[in-house]
């Protein structure tokens, strides 16, 4: 039997999901989908239990991108693939790309679904479709845009360079850059960071900013007072402990 192309770790809330083909560069095939998208159904009904995701690779790098060998190689639904990524960046947890070495094309689109890309000093970002005379079709153009500007998106799109990990946070790529070997250490803390604090917050933040993307502020803070949602059934116990304190 083959080794699960994504392995799935909790420990006290935190779900880490590792993207595991090392031999590849965990090029990213059908299996790595159905795999992906099977977590992302769990994740969804794991609120109660789940307050924040670790999406990492194994091996030398987070991805290499798509499987190119595996092209066509066998029909599938063209949505398929492009739903999946969707779909992890819907999880009502918040999800931390935690990237080293190589973050190219497919693999840039996944990084771009989570909420935060956490890097360390060995990490390199491309956007490769143009070597290849392949058009983005998981996200790139839309997601990398709408992160870093249509300027910079032109940029990585046109030329294919790699952009080693400084210039990726200096244009707004990364979110957070670590020393190499750091990685695990700043993922622990900001993860804690994050489950520290009220889930019911958190997810309502995450869906409030995807529901009101795009809007103007009128219509963007009038759906938020419709679609309200209420404090935290914890709020009274948390509000009690900061004033005993």
């Amino acid at each position: 039997m083959s080794e699960a192309r994504i392995t799935r770790e909790d420990a006290d809330g935190l779900c880490t999901l590792t993207l595991n083909r090392p031999d590849k560069l965990n090029a990213l095939d059908t299996a790595a989908f159905e795999a992906l998208d099977a977590h992302c159904a769990a994740l969804e009904q794991a609120t109660e239990t789940i307050g924040c995701v670790v999406l990492r690779g194994s091996g030398r790098g987070f991805s290499a991108g798509a499987d190119l060998g595996k092209i066509g190689a066998t029909p599938i639904d063209p949505r398929f693939k492009p739903g999946v990524i969707d779909r992890l960046s819907r999880l009502p947890q918040p999800v931390i790309a935690a990237v080293h070495g190589v973050c190219f094309t497919g693999g840039l689109e996944l990084a771009l679904a989570c909420d935060f890309i956490v890097a360390d000093a060995t990490a390199k970002f491309a956007d490769t479709h143009g070597k290849f005379g392949l058009v983005g079709a998981w996200g790139m153009g839309q997601r990398l845009s709408r992160r870093i500007g249509t300027p910079a998106a032109k940029h990585m799109m046109m030329t294919a360079r790699a952009l080693q990990a400084n210039e990726a946070r200096d244009i707004g790529l990364v979110d957070m850059l670590v020393e190499a070997g750091g990685l695990d250490a700043v993922i622990a803390s900001l993860s804690a960071e994050i489950l520290a604090n009220s889930r019911h917050t958190n997810f309502a933040a995450k869906r409030m900013l995807r529901e009101t993307e795009g809007m103007s502020l009128a219509d963007a803070l009038a759906h938020e007072h419709e679609n309200y949602p209420g404090s935290a059934p914890d709020s009274p116990e948390r509000i009690a402990r900061f004033t005993r304190k």
